[in-house]
């Protein structure tokens, strides 16, 4: 018998794959203020040891090495970056029209100086800032954002539960 879930659970960390984790590291650190807490750390598809077992069981074979690291925002949630030694592809190939994870969103009060930050440091700005509330009563606003590699990044002025209300 399954356990009645009675609350809901904690968001922990999200990851992503980019084709140069020292770079990632540097835009993310620098763009979004996040911390660093760990990493390059290397993984070899033939190593020993727990990680490359761990790989085994997640990517199968043939993916041969791959390099992790670790950050953390204000709030603790752990933002972990994947390098991984066979990737072809040097931009996102985010897809919205597929499964997949589509983007990740921030939440800034200040959202047009975060967009500079971003674009200064590398990144895109892929939208315009967007009022949330048509009637005005409300100042959210929102913008899409790219990082160097094509990843969405999606800012939100005020909290989740704020702008979806």
């Amino acid at each position: 018998m399954i356990a009645a879930t009675t609350y809901p659970v904690c968001f922990s960390h999200v990851g992503i794959t980019v084709p140069d984790l020292n770079k990632a590291i540097a835009f993310f650190t620098s763009a979004m203020g996040w911390y660093y807490v760990s990493g390059p750390i290397h993984v070899e598809e033939n190593g020993v040891g727990g990680l490359s077992e761990i790989g085994k069981k997640i990517y199968g074979t043939g993916w041969g090495a791959f390099s992790f690291a670790h950050l953390v925002s204000a709030d603790g949630i752990g933002f972990e970056m994947f390098e991984f030694k066979n990737n072809p592809f040097q931009t996102s190939q985010n897809n919205p029209f597929v499964t997949s994870i589509h983007h990740f969103c921030i939440q800034d009060p200040h959202i047009e100086e975060r967009v500079e930050r971003i674009v200064h440091f590398g990144g895109k700005q892929k939208t315009g800032i967007m009022p949330l509330d048509p009637t005005g009563v409300k100042p959210y606003k929102m913008v899409y954002m790219e990082d160097p590699f094509g990843n969405l990044i999606e800012i939100y002025t005020h909290s989740y539960i704020q702008h979806n209300q």
